[in-house]
């Protein structure tokens, strides 16, 4: 600029060959033609160093913005074209890949202009949420050549959403491997548990999809793939595997070392994904995994050689399997929340309706990990989930009215005549049905679901499971003892106890009454699991000593007073 102009024309540079000096020109022809020469001026070719060059040349990847296209983007084609000087350089191509970004938008999705005072100061979000959560959110949120919305409240989402999910596995990690003094690194002899196989099965999936990704320039679809395995880490592995870290070593010393094993190795390879995405969190997670543990490590993940899938441990079997049981817990879980029963209410019985005989078979094998995980009694497989499920049948008049016009009256009467499971089966199964002398198709027919009477449920891509919403008085019982564990893990936490520790229980009534009638048969009945799930040694019918650490609850409409102290 004109600024600057006086102080860069006096600029001397000294030929080292000549003894000359130079100086800037003062003509430009076209800035973005300047631009373009990058590739040419930097070696002085066509002039000189064609070896060099052509070591360079074509580039292997660049990335700017949609508004180059017109510009850096079109002049280094431009430029190539113009430039071929020899057979070895490609005509008109001056890279192999790029990535065009799109704009960034604010939470509303109007471009960002500081005349609008919509822009986002980076700071304020590096500041508030790291550099990582950042780049996280902007690689994750959609593909790169898409304009994306951007700001703080959704920075923070894909923290919570991702990196504080991961850090909390990881913090699951090393306060249970502290505990047992264990070396994670150490594979047991033998096949391992399925649970373990699993996520090595999936993990080494992913190791393959974050590479092929990456190598193919989406790192959109490859952060994505790490968020999704992450979630499965944590919402399934680690929940499925808690109670084998629980455990003492004594009882089964090969499976709990499988689960270090397996969570560790997990762990380690994600950090090692993770380090082109977010650098900060996969160097943390590698010194304390990796280097604490071997000093001989590489002394920086970013120094580390990049994970290689192992297929030999990829069972695509086994995974959709999984997926497949954890697709109908989770239409379980939907059906508890419709029904507006707590998960920690046990159930009778689960119905599960499944799209084919072989996913049948899969669920009558994996019966008791779909009812651990659904908190149920009993399940039982459909041929049809009408035997849960009635629908109301009604004509889709819009579409209707397109195709036949003045006739949707009497299609709509004949629709009417014709009995509500006939048509909702011929809907279901996509087949034409015949109506006043037309055929009608799914689209024609809308079909509201409506439970049966004492069922909940929920469908989706033909899918169908169900719960049954009545509640035992035993089934009650069982429901107030693991309200009472969520409430004593909670004092446990609150008194700053060790995962380890023993404690003695005590339950009483307000102001040193007696504890209500229900909650002592509960506290009786279901002390072996109470006392299992809490670590108590003892559970005592009294008011607690002062020493203990208190709390007054109000536990289902009941007043009492719980207390814990370490023993």
């Amino acid at each position: 600029d004109d600024f600057h102009r006086p102080f860069i024309d006096d600029i001397l540079l000294t030929c080292e060959k000549c003894g000359g000096s130079a100086k800037r020109v003062p003509e430009v022809a076209d800035a973005w033609f300047d631009s373009g020469a990058m590739p040419y001026a930097q070696w002085h070719y066509p002039f000189e160093n064609e070896d060099e060059f052509l070591k360079h040349f074509p580039a292997d990847f660049i990335c700017e913005a949609i508004d180059q296209t017109r510009g850096w983007f079109y002049t280094l084609h431009a430029e190539a074209t113009m430039l071929k000087a020899s057979e070895a350089v490609p005509e008109g191509i001056s890279f192999k890949n790029v990535i065009v970004l799109g704009h960034i938008q604010d939470e509303k999705g109007t471009k960002m202009s500081k005349s609008k005072g919509n822009a986002v100061e980076p700071w304020s979000v590096l500041d508030a949420h790291g550099a990582d959560a950042t780049r996280w959110y902007m690689y994750s949120a959609s593909p790169a050549g898409s304009s994306r919305r951007f700001s703080l409240g959704l920075v923070e989402e894909g923290l919570r959403r991702f990196l504080l999910t991961l850090w909390n596995t990881y913090s699951f990690f090393v306060s249970y491997a502290n505990i047992d003094n264990v070396d994670p690194r150490t594979r047991p002899a033998g096949q391992l548990p399925e649970l373990d196989r699993w996520l090595l099965s999936e993990l080494n999936a992913l190791v393959l999809k974050v590479t092929n990704e990456l190598e193919a320039y989406d790192p959109t679809d490859a952060s994505r793939a790490i968020e999704t395995f992450v979630d499965d880490l944590s919402n399934w592995y680690v929940r499925r595997s808690r109670r084998r870290f629980w455990r003492g070593v004594s009882e089964s010393d090969t499976d709990k070392q499988s689960a270090y094993y397996t969570l560790y190795t997990a762990l380690k390879t994600v950090s090692l994904l993770l380090a082109p995405f977010t650098p900060f969190v996969a160097e943390e997670l590698w010194q304390n995994l990796v280097r604490s543990l071997d000093k001989d490590a590489p002394e920086s993940v970013h120094l580390a050689i990049w994970p290689v899938a192992d297929p030999s441990q990829i069972d695509e079997s086994l995974n959709a399997e999984t997926q497949l049981v954890k697709r109908v817990c989770s239409l379980g879980r939907a059906a508890r929340a419709k029904a507006q029963i707590k998960v920690r209410q046990p159930l009778a019985e689960v119905l599960v309706k499944a799209r084919t005989a072989d996913e049948a078979v899969t669920l009558r094998r994996n019966a008791n990990l779909v009812l651990e995980e659904l908190n149920a009694k009993s399940l039982d497989l459909l041929e049809d989930e009408t035997e849960v499920v009635r629908y109301e049948v009604k004509p889709n008049l819009p579409v209707l009215g397109k195709k036949y016009g003045a006739e949707v009256a009497t299609i709509r009467a004949a629709l009417a005549a014709l009995p509500a499971a006939e048509v909702a089966e011929a809907v279901r199964r996509n087949r034409p049905l015949p109506v006043a002398g037309h055929e009608l198709v799914a689209e024609d027919i809308l079909l509201q679901a409506q439970d049966t009477a004492g069922h909940a449920s929920a469908s989706d891509a033909g899918y169908t499971v169900a719960i049954s919403t009545a509640i035992t008085p035993e089934l009650a019982d069982e429901g107030l003892a693991r309200e009472v564990v969520r409430r004593v893990q909670d004092m446990r936490r609150e008194a700053g106890f060790e995962l380890s520790d023993r404690i003695t229980l005590w339950y009483a009534g307000q102001d040193g009454a007696v504890a209500d009638a229900d909650v002592g048969r509960v506290m009786r009945s279901q002390a072996p699991y109470i006392q299992g799930e809490t670590l108590a040694t003892e559970i005592v019918a009294a008011e607690p000593p002062v020493d203990a650490h208190r709390a007054e609850q109000d536990l289902e409409g009941t007043q009492l007073v719980l207390a814990v102290r370490r023993v």
